[in-house]
C-alpha cells in the first residue's frame, strides 16, 4: 500500500506543479499582452481625439481665411475671379498639409528610437 500511496502523492505533486506552470504562463501572457494593449488603446484614443480637434481647428481657420479674403477683396469675389478666394484657401490648406507631413518623424511613428540614440 505504501507504493500506491507514493505513486498517488507523486501524481498530486506533478499535478500541482503543472497547475503552477499553467498559472504562471497565464499570468505572464496577461501581463505581456493586456498591459501593452491598454497602453496602445490609450495612445489611439488620445491620438484620435487630438486629430479630430486639430482637424476642426484647421477647418475653422481655413473658413476664416476664406471669409477674410471674400470680405477684404469684395471686388474680386463678385466678378469673373469669384473662384480666386477658394483657390487661395486650397493653396493655404495644401501648404498646411505639406508642412504637417514634413514634420512627421518616421522614427517616432514607428517607435524606433535607435536613430534618436545615435544623435
Amino acid at each position: 500500500m505504501s507504493s500506491a500511496n507514493g505513486q498517488s502523492e507523486d501524481r498530486r505533486r506533478r499535478s500541482a506543479s503543472v497547475d503552477e506552470v499553467v498559472d504562471t504562463v497565464v499570468a505572464y501572457v496577461k501581463n505581456e499582452t493586456i498591459g501593452p494593449l491598454r497602453g496602445a488603446g490609450r495612445w489611439l484614443a488620445w491620438g484620435t481625439a487630438g486629430a479630430l480637434l486639430i482637424g476642426v481647428g484647421v477647418s475653422l481657420a481655413l473658413l476664416g481665411v476664406l471669409r477674410l479674403v471674400q470680405t477684404e477683396w469684395a471686388s474680386v469675389a463678385e466678378g469673373r475671379l469669384s473662384w480666386l478666394p477658394y483657390l487661395i484657401v486650397v493653396v493655404v490648406g495644401a501648404v498646411v498639409i505639406g508642412v504637417t507631413l514634413r514634420r512627421i518623424d518616421r522614427a517616432t511613428v514607428m517607435g524606433d528610437h535607435r536613430q534618436e540614440d545615435d544623435r
